[in-house]
């Protein structure tokens, strides 16, 4: 039978995929934004996954509210698993006090997945004489899709933020055989600090330093991420790893750990473009290539009097 299994795509640069990481950054900057984010994870296996992702936001002062577009294409293995996401975001921003601000977020989404078995070697095509042409197995469809919905919430101020979002809230089916398969709930908490070293924040020639968490549960899978960053404009450097030190992941045996992360960034008022390179280091070391990443957010429509309101409005957290 064909099962195929899957966890959710992934970006390293998380925070450069504001909309994909949770709804509540819709509209998080003072003005428009638009981002661009590209993935190849283990080139050197066949059939790497491929993964990129375009998503444009807006702040609507007036309503006190953000509004999102979010679109993303993931291919996955020989069998070219793809799926394909497009949704609508929607975020609003509650003052709490003097320092801080709370902001709910929804994503409405539609979700399109296909597989192409004639890539796929079945088990009933594996002879002592060498493969069969054709197999038995059968697929009802090639193609599944199906509407889905995903929450988040975030706590900020000026130098701190936590938050966190449910995906897959409606469970839908996502089977190809025409069977029951709902889509696992993914749940993500995350947080992090900014210290300001040069007192510019949010200004041209800022120097801060950024510490940041992220943990995500999916299914039985678990995934920790700690980056480290440092600012000092127009330059990035950031280092990170992805793991769960000193525990064993219960559904293989071995230890919890997958890779050591680096970036390099640029990064202006209104632009920044990062690559980073995910160097692994679990038990396949070496046969991976690692992961390859690159991300590019431009923010304009962002006028003289928003700019003057800038620091008390926009969503902290860093580019990267």
């Amino acid at each position: 039978t064909l099962n195929l299994q899957a966890q959710d795509p992934q970006f390293t640069q998380f925070y450069a995929a504001p909309l994909y990481l949770c709804p509540s950054y819709a509209g998080a900057t003072d003005g428009s934004r638009v981002t661009l984010n590209f993935r190849d994870q283990w080139p050197k296996i066949p059939g790497a996954f491929i993964t990129y992702a375009f998503s444009a936001d807006q702040y609507v002062r007036k309503l006190k509210s953000g509004f999102g577009f979010l679109f993303l294409r993931d291919q996955a293995g020989v069998g070219k698993l793809s799926t394909t996401n497009v949704g609508w975001q929607y975020s609003y921003n509650l003052r709490l006090d003097n320092k801080w601000y709370a902001r709910p977020g929804l994503h409405f989404l539609y979700t399109q997945r296909s597989v192409d078995p004639s890539r796929n070697t079945f088990v009933d095509q594996i002879s002592i004489n060498g493969n069969a042409p054709t197999s038995v197995e059968t697929i009802a469809n090639t193609k599944s899709g199906y509407l889905d919905v995903a929450s988040s919430l975030v706590f900020y101020s000026r130098k701190y933020w936590a938050g966190g979002s449910v995906d897959h809230l409606l469970k839908s089916n996502q089977s190809f055989m025409g069977v029951q398969s709902s889509v696992p709930v993914k749940y993500t908490v995350f947080g992090g600090i900014k210290l300001d070293i040069n007192k510019r924040l949010g200004r041209f020639n800022e120097e801060s330093a950024t510490i940041t968490v992220m943990y995500q549960r999916q299914r039985k899978f678990n995934q920790l991420t700690f980056s480290g960053y440092w600012l000092k404009s127009p330059l990035i450097l950031g280092i990170g790893y992805r793991g769960i030190p000193l525990f064993k992941d219960p559904n293989t045996g071995y230890g919890n750990v997958d890779a050591a992360i680096f970036l390099l960034g640029y990064r202006t008022l209104n632009f920044a473009v990062g690559y980073s390179y995910d160097f692994t280091v679990s038990r396949l070391l070496g046969s991976t290539g690692g992961a390859h990443e690159i991300s590019i957010i431009y923010e304009f429509f962002q006028g003289p009097k928003l700019k003057s309101n800038r620091k008390q409005n926009v969503v902290s957290c860093p580019k990267f």
